[in-house]
């Protein structure tokens, strides 16, 4: 995956930008950074400048950002001119890369001659081309779309449509679930009840919340949880006319739920004349070997939302449903577009969403994903094996987590990586697992050197904690 970039500067110009292992000049974060960062201090929201505080009172690391500058396909230039291994594929939009030279040049050509439409009222062309190709990709019977600007906005959709096709406001969703922090997908956000807690009065009541089974839960148990679940939905009065799941939990840990689970769902869901809602906008567009993790466990959902990869790092998501439950909206009783906004559709953003498309089908995309997915979790379960601070290695595909015992040593090893040149990012509701998401075209070769400075971090803070607990024995 060489990809070469013409605004690079003159000192990184003979450098293969794209597969470039990693290069620090600088420790990070570098002054250029810091310089930044504490500009950046003085407008963004203080939530953000507080979290990074009391990530580093928390685990004793290094939390100030580095700043980007430049990325292409696996690398991620920052403003010190250091080179990274982007392993968050720039959390899962820059599946095909940053800056794939396909997606540039569909942007490019759009860009000079058409870049904003008037939405759903007068439409471009581009627009419609995406719906229809959209609903001939997703499988579903007579699809019918609604395009968004990001994951929180195909799910809001979701919700909506479940609303207007049952009639029931019940929403039945998963614990360590992530559907966004928009104020609708903020109610059945179960990754934490800190997210939902300041915003409770304005939130839906008729939310319940059911455990997520984890892949060794047995089948049976994973079935009851669920029933029970809904049995006390109905005692309380509340009426579930959805079920959310993501095919695999993301941000929440990197966690699958057992074989089988997602297929009883869909019986399950039909069962109570519910709307089987399947949130794939970080596992859609083959993060994890197939294109929709869902279809390939059998689930066949009634709408599947997608996002993150669709664009190839525009802002654009979907949400895509049968044409029996999306139906619903042409007898919406005002006659007016009950869900639409000024950049839906935007003409750009489709384009970028078309080569996405284009590209992921011209290449045996799902073999390379799931061949290099084993390689990597294989190497990564061996290694893990040598320390006792790490609970458990699982993903599938290019989408694995490293679950450590608890948050501290896992956002040291996150800044401990950073410094040797590979971005990852912290997982689970309390930050104890490290997520490893890279570009779905990166090199074995990237992660292979990724895997061996791994080991070599892991084997440091194995030695500093043996001899810390030495000293406090004696």
């Amino acid at each position: 995956m060489h990809y070469h970039s013409p605004s690079t500067s003159v000192s990184l110009m003979s450098l293969p930008l794209g597969d470039h292992p990693p290069l620090i000049h600088t420790p990070p974060p570098g002054p250029a950074s810091s310089a930044l960062i504490e500009l950046l201090a003085q407008s963004e929201c203080p939530a953000l400048t507080a979290r990074r505080a009391r990530r580093k009172e928390h685990s004793g690391a290094p939390s100030d950002p580095i700043v980007w500058r430049e990325a292409v396909g696996a690398n991620v230039v920052d403003a010190d001119g250091n080179i990274y291994v982007d392993l968050s594929s720039g959390f899962g939009v820059a599946s095909l890369g940053h800056r794939h030279p396909l997606i540039i040049a569909a942007i490019r050509k759009q860009s000079e001659r058409l870049i904003h439409a008037l939405g759903d009222l007068h439409p471009s062309d581009v627009k419609i081309e995406l719906l229809k190709r959209l609903g001939e990709w997703s499988g579903l019977t007579e699809a019918r779309v609604i395009l968004g600007s990001d994951g929180s906005d195909a799910i809001d959709a979701a919700i909506k449509t479940a609303l207007l096709a049952t009639g029931r406001p019940g929403v039945l969703a998963f614990e360590g679930g992530y559907h966004g922090l928009a104020m609708g997908p903020l109610s059945i956000c179960g990754y934490s009840s800190a997210f939902r807690a300041p915003f409770k009065h304005h939130l839906s009541p008729h939310i319940v919340f059911t455990p997520h089974p984890s892949p060794t839960t047995p089948l049976e148990k994973a079935i009851s949880s669920v029933l029970q679940s809904h049995e006390e939905a109905t005692k309380a009065g509340i009426s579930i006319g959805a079920l959310v799941i993501e095919a695999m939990i993301g941000r929440g840990g990197v966690r699958e739920p057992p074989p089988g689970f997602l297929r009883w769902l869909r019986s399950f869901t039909k069962s109570i004349g519910a709307i089987f809602i399947v949130d794939e906008i970080f596992t859609g567009l083959h993060r994890t070997g197939p294109r929709l993790l869902s279809m390939a466990h059998g689930a066949d959902p009634d709408i599947v939302c997608l996002g993150k990869a669709l664009g190839g790092g525009l802002p654009i998501s979907a949400c895509i449903g049968r044409g029996e439950v999306m139906e619903a909206w042409r007898s919406a009783p005002s006659g007016e577009a009950l869900h639409t906004a000024t950049f839906f559709g935007n003409p750009l953003a489709c384009a970028a969403a078309l080569a996405s498309l284009d590209t992921f089908e011209s290449l045996d995309i799902e073999n390379h994903v799931t061949q290099l997915g084993q390689m990597l979790l294989q190497r990564l379960l061996k290694i893990a094996g040598d320390f006792s601070f790490i609970r458990e290695v699982r993903g599938r595909g290019l989408a694995i987590g490293i679950e450590f015992v608890n948050s501290s040593i896992c956002l040291r090893t996150i800044s401990e990586l950073l410094r040797c040149g590979y971005i990852t990012i912290p997982g689970g509701p309390e930050g104890c697992v490290m997520q490893i998401s890279p570009p779905l075209l990166i090199s074995e070769s990237l992660l292979l050197s990724f895997v061996e400075c791994l080991s070599s971090i892991l084997q440091t803070l194995h030695n500093q904690t043996t001899t810390t607990k030495t000293t406090h024995a004696s």
